[in-house]
């Protein structure tokens, strides 16, 4: 749609509300001038139709309440592009803020709702390119901001463990559809632990892979120095085959930066474990709000380790309880200015953007603010009032102490392989109900992100594993590795695996089996 330039009636009114004091004099010669230079949008606009994608044609359904389980899918396909590779038979569900062309995304909001991407996200032909079947879209909270499967505007997505229960978020559908055994891998983000999150309540694998390793490309942005893709599975074998899939550079994101050397994550996961060296982290456990069933599952399970012949000692890292107040400080901010003002991708870097995504959402979320969840809403409380009052001062603080959050775990990395915590502090805790007042409904959202979140900030590879069960609720073991050194993440976690004899399944899925 053509770019009009403002008639000069608007064009005074619009120094006025900049302030920009012009003399009347001047005003016709600004407005002339301005009229010209916008000319240029209508080029680039008729320039990019030449080389714009066009979706291709694929069937999807919304599925009816009794065909989705868990309320865990957005939509339903059978999209198979390739007759064999490494994830040839297995079925895959894709999180609902990653882009599959032709398919609905509504990422968990009003406010993009109604939107159809025209390009594949690089991690959705990967999936396709590497044999997997695209079983539909999984659920994912509004904006994918809670870490409690809660805020969606499709309903809650409910615990295969517990039906009461969160599954966690934002990658809620996904990690319900893979503990189910309804779908065989899928795929998830992970902004301040949402791949991981949902795998400890649901009793999954979930691996945030180190920051840049797969691409962002085709995804929902927050903000771009957070934003992590990552495998939730069954089975640690299957996480290794889906990183080994999804991993390199894709051209597209500079947070690649250079090449990625490919590794085959399913071979290295074979190597033996029994000599690495563990560091189980202090501050990990005993938070304010730690559930001491869940500190003594995590104990138990690196006593395990132990056992399989891997050596564990404590290890102090006193930056690890700052992670949050950092993570709060760039997720926020930057979140605000540019998942909201900036309509998802901002500005200011050479990566992919997706004009017409920018566009819809822009416009939609502007029409009715009030369809922001309640989780947004703080951001964009917390986030404008401190822009507004700071500048991004604060912002550029915490983009400062990153490196010496980063520096902390690197220290504690020389002397050891990995490092262990519990994933989250409690298990899976009871859904609000419809009508919930506010302020349970951001507790539940935001109250197990203490150890996940400083990750993101760092991009430090963290998986999370099953540590055992409590009352008959998962607990997630988070293991976190040195930077591009996913492999050895995945070793520790197999050896876990191996040594328990497999992941427990949930109740419901062991009687059907």
């Amino acid at each position: 749609m053509p770019l009009f330039p403002p008639d000069l009636e608007a064009f005074i009114r619009l120094a006025e509300e900049n302030g920009l004091e012009l003399e009347p004099s001047d005003l016709e010669v600004y407005h002339g001038a301005a009229a010209a230079l916008l000319q240029s949008w209508n080029v680039v606009e008729a320039l990019y139709a030449r080389v714009a994608p066009t979706a291709p044609r694929r069937d999807w359904e919304r599925p009816v309440s009794d065909a989705n389980p868990y309320n865990a899918w957005y939509v339903r396909t059978e999209i198979t592009e390739a007759s064999d590779g490494p994830l040839s038979g297995l079925r895959a569900a894709i999180k609902d803020n990653i882009a599959v062309a032709g398919v609905p995304m509504m990422n968990g909001s009003t406010t993009v709702e109604g939107y159809v991407p025209d390009t594949d996200a690089t991690v959705a032909t990967r999936l396709l390119a590497a044999g997997a079947t695209i079983a539909g879209k999984s659920v994912c909270e509004d904006l994918c901001f809670s870490g409690g499967s809660h805020t969606s505007k499709t309903g809650p997505v409910r615990n295969p463990w517990d039906e009461t229960r969160s599954a966690g978020g934002s990658s809620s559908g996904s990690a319900a559809l893979v503990a189910s055994g309804v779908v065989d891998i899928a795929v998830g983000g992970d902004q301040g632990g949402s791949v991981r999150i949902p795998s400890a309540f649901c009793g999954t694998v979930g691996h945030k892979p180190t920051f840049g390793l797969v691409p962002y490309t085709g995804a929902f942005p927050i903000e771009q120095s957070i934003d992590h893709l990552g495998p939730i599975t069954r089975t640690v074998a299957h996480a290794a085959l889906l990183l080994t899939v999804l991993a390199g550079s894709d051209g597209r994101d500079p947070r690649q930066a250079g090449a990625i050397e490919p590794v085959d994550y399913l071979a290295a996961i074979q190597a033996p474990a029994s000599g690495l060296r563990i560091g189980v982290v202090t501050e990990g456990f005993g938070l304010a709000n730690s559930e001491p069933e869940v500190d003594s599952t995590v104990r138990a399970a690196i006593a395990t380790l132990e056992g399989a012949g891997l050596v564990a000692e404590e290890v102090s890292i006193p930056w690890h309880r700052h992670g949050a107040a950092i993570w709060d400080v760039l997720s926020v901010e930057g979140a605000t200015s540019q998942m909201v003002d900036g309509n998802g991708y901002g500005m200011n870097w050479k990566g992919y953007y997706d004009p017409e995504l920018i566009a819809f959402y822009g416009a939609k979320w502007r029409q009715d603010p009030s369809a922001f969840s309640e989780t947004v809403k703080l951001v964009v409380l917390a986030g404008r009032h401190a822009l507004a009052t700071s500048h991004g001062k604060h912002y550029a603080m915490a983009r400062t102490l990153e490196s010496a959050l980063r520096q902390a775990y690197d220290e504690a990395l020389a002397g050891y392989d990995v490092l262990v915590m519990p994933t989250v502090p409690i298990r899976a805790s009871v859904l609000p109900e419809p009508g919930a007042p506010v302020e349970e409904i951001l507790s539940r959202a935001l109250e197990m992100l203490a150890n996940t979140c400083p990750f993101d900030v760092t991009g430090h590879p963290a998986c999370s594993v099953p540590a055992g069960l409590s009352d008959n609720l998962p607990v997630g073991l988070m293991i976190v590795g040195k930077l591009f050194d996913d492999a050895t993440v995945l070793r520790v976690a197999q050896a876990l695996e191996t040594a328990v004899g497999g992941f427990p399944l949930p109740t419901s899925v062991r009687s059907n089996a």
